[in-house]
């Protein structure tokens, strides 16, 4: 009860602790013992050869380390001794979360829906992270770098909110698999590509080497550019995908993830290895779920908040299958992740009509797309 209410005196009065220099030993430790060093969200100027700063956002959800063990890596390497080649602005986001290994508490928004732009329920964490906004944007970044771990199974990829074509060479140096995404509202990277490139990176599951590796050697190349390109990407070196839709199960509705003795008592039930099927073209008539009740469905709602779920999905028999073809994303076999987020985001595919230098690409949807 006492650790409930200091949390909420707290979050009546956020603000973002800004610091100008790394706190000492503070990059000795893991993502689950920020909290006995931090006060709390935390900015960290370090300065470097070239003054505007690459801004680096980790640990928005608690249970994505491979952000902070990255920066960690980087900055104990040779960064101890010579400068850093360009400034730095180090975000460190849920710290609370991050101890008890939670994408967010229960007491808490998921901090990366509270960013200027969001469309959901203000709180003082939306006030808070404003102020984060403002005093980065008035230091003219060169680039904005948010990162995140899956809950599933996926290849390391890159997500941009805007098409433009700055943000997406910046992306395509992390991976040439890319998401445009407008949905949800209110993330980092919305906000931040007002004012500077910005990106997201998905480095797969947490808890593997490699996508610390990737994002750390993302984060040094990133240091050393000089300027971003204003040529557009050649289509052929760029694999880019929109999303249309998330995949939601509704509250009332019991899941479960692969078979169990007390599948009695569920109104779904997913392959224990669902998230495989991430990034795979899948046919109309693909077996998503096993229904165990009448009334048993999954939810489809497209970028305006449409439902589209006749559109996606039908019941055969006692099986919940695809309607059309889809390709997803981010498919998580984590109850939890489910009910805080989504099961999944469908994607299609996007094509770049390629411009001359500096003039305007619009994006090519399918035609079937919703």
């Amino acid at each position: 009860m006492l650790a409930a209410m200091l949390s909420e005196e707290r979050a009546a009065h956020m603000q973002p602790v800004i610091l100008d220099h790394m706190p000492s030993r503070l990059l000795q430790h893991p993502a689950a013992a920020l909290a006995r060093y931090l006060e709390g969200p935390t900015l960290i100027h370090l300065p470097g050869r070239k003054p505007n700063p690459l801004f680096v956002s980790v640990l928005q959800h608690g249970n994505e380390p491979s952000g902070w063990d990255a920066v960690r890596r980087l900055l104990t390497g040779r960064y101890q001794r010579d400068p850093l080649p360009r400034s730095l602005t180090l975000f460190i986001g849920n710290i609370e979360a991050a101890a008890a290994d939670r994408r967010h508490l229960s007491d808490q928004p998921d901090m990366n829906r509270c960013w200027p732009g969001s469309r959901h329920v203000r709180t003082p964490w939306h006030d808070m992270l404003a102020d984060v906004t403002r005093h980065v944007r008035t230091l003219k970044p060169f680039a904005s770098i948010d990162v995140h771990n899956n809950t599933g199974e996926n290849p390391h990829y890159a997500a941009v909110n805007r098409i433009d074509a700055r943000a997406l060479n910046l992306a395509s140096r992390f991976s040439r698999t890319v998401i445009y995404f407008t949905e949800p509202s209110g993330v980092q990277s919305a906000a931040f590509g007002e004012f500077c490139p910005a990106v997201t990176l998905e480095c797969g599951p947490p808890g593997k080497r490699g996508g610390t590796d990737h994002a750390m050697a993302y984060l040094e190349n990133a240091l050393n550019l000089d300027e971003l390109h204003e040529q557009w990407p050649q289509p052929e070196d760029l694999d880019l995908f929109q999303v249309t839709t998330v995949v939601q199960v509704p509250e009332p509705i019991r899941f479960r993830f692969g078979n169990s003795d007390g599948d009695a008592d569920i109104d779904l039930r997913f392959d224990a290895r669902l998230d495989r099927l991430n990034f795979t073209e899948l046919p109309p008539g693909t077996h998503l779920a096993q229904a165990t009740t009448p009334n048993a469905a999954l939810r489809a709602l497209d970028t305006e908040g449409t439902d589209r779920t006749d559109h996606w999905f039908r019941r055969d028999d006692d099986r919940v299958v695809l309607q059309r073809t889809a390709m997803p994303a981010m498919l998580t076999t984590d109850v939890e992740a489910v009910r805080q987020d989504c099961l999944c985001y469908l994607m299609e595919r996007m094509r770049l009509h390629h411009r001359p230098e500096r003039e305007s690409a619009q994006p090519k949807l399918p035609e079937n797309a919703p």
